[in-house]
């Protein structure tokens, strides 16, 4: 496997998170939160922490071997920013628009510099935007992390360490399972508490890259995964989720799936794998803009004759079709635009 070639197992991973993501907040803004035994409430929570994982991974995969040889720090950085930044602006922006907000001029300055992620990591506009400026936050740390394990895997794993220790800190001291989650949101979205779950993906890579996995085992750790997340018993509020033990075995779990999804190999390419590579390429723009599909589909929809007991399940449909359709529209036409505009700054043409 070349570091140009692409993942598509994990692009039909991170199809699968994006679209499950939609899904619980479109059924959550229909019928309010749910239990934390639920699978639609854990998908919410550790759907980005797939997000993590699989970001981690990905960037190892493309940059170990290059990153300071034949691609430069600042070239790997504005490769970066106009990956991340144009789409983010959009959303913000959008947001603010569709929301009627007079926005606060430090906040928005924060949002549209991405330095929110460093110092103000729960004050953002667009609806999930915290995980972007975490992972704004994962690429500063990127390049020092290439550097230890280049130095020394030793060295790597001391490191790996230090990151697992502040994350069992984060979910066994600072996080309360007695408090709702949104009462200490502010905590859980910071970004030392979310860094072991890039640096995971990171070392998944640099330990499994090539390690040959058999289609058996590969099962059998898809299978272990889903059922830890599927199966550990936890119920009450959202916090129970990621607190304690649970926290220990959801991440877990996470792992796992993408070790799987990282080493299966897909003897066929059908309709639903091409499906889910769609969906995994147009994960950022379904990701940031299946929020404002649904508003806009709500105030559609609020001024038509649509009976109200059907309402919701017409806005769910509707708003979901809306959002395939434009967040692969913005991938072709608008974020690729910026990627191919990165590649042409960062080699002089």
């Amino acid at each position: 496997m070349t570091v140009t070639s692409r993942l598509h197992n994990l692009d039909y991973l991170r199809g699968l998170a994006a679209s499950s993501i939609m899904f619980y907040h479109f059924t959550t803004w229909s019928f309010g939160e749910y239990d934390a035994d639920t699978l639609i409430r854990r998908i919410g929570i550790y759907g980005v922490a797939i997000f993590y994982v699989l970001s981690g991974l990905t960037l190892y995969h493309v940059y170990f071997k290059k990153l300071f040889i034949t691609e430069t720090l600042p070239s790997f950085f504005k490769k970066r920013v106009l990956r991340i930044f144009p789409l983010l602006w959009l959303a913000t922006l959008a947001t603010i628009v569709l929301n009627l907000e007079s926005p606060d001029i430090t906040k928005l300055a924060l949002n549209l510099s991405g330095l929110f992620g460093l110092v103000a990591w729960d004050k953002y506009f667009a609806v999930g935007a915290w995980s972007i400026g975490n992972e704004l936050v994962f690429y500063l740390l990127f390049p020092f992390f290439i550097i230890i394990a280049r130095y020394s895997k030793m060295l790597f794993l001391a490191c790996s360490l230090l990151f697992l220790v502040i994350y069992i800190v984060f979910a066994f001291q600072i996080l309360d399972p007695s408090v709702e989650l949104s009462m200490q949101w502010k905590n859980y979205v910071n970004p030392l508490n979310q860094a072991f779950l890039f640096l995971g993906g990171f070392a998944i890579g640099l330990y499994v890259e090539n390690q040959k996995v058999s289609f058996p085992a590969t099962l059998f750790l898809l299978a272990a995964g889903f059922a830890l997340f599927i199966l550990y018993p936890a119920s009450g509020d959202a916090s129970q989720l990621v607190t304690g033990f649970a926290r220990l075995t959801f991440t877990l779990s996470c792992f796992l799936i993408c070790v799987g999804f990282y080493k299966i190999e897909f003897s066929t390419i059908n309709l639903i794998t091409k499906i889910l590579e769609i969906a995994g390429k147009s994960s950022y723009s379904i990701y940031l803009l299946h929020p404002l599909v649904w508003g806009v589909t709500g105030f559609i929809l609020a001024r038509t004759n649509t009976g109200s007991s059907h309402l919701m399940t017409v806005k769910q449909v509707v708003a979901v079709a809306i959002t395939f359709t434009v967040s692969y529209f913005v991938y072709e036409k608008f974020e690729k635009y910026f990627m191919k505009l990165g590649s042409r700054k960062v080699s002089g043409k």
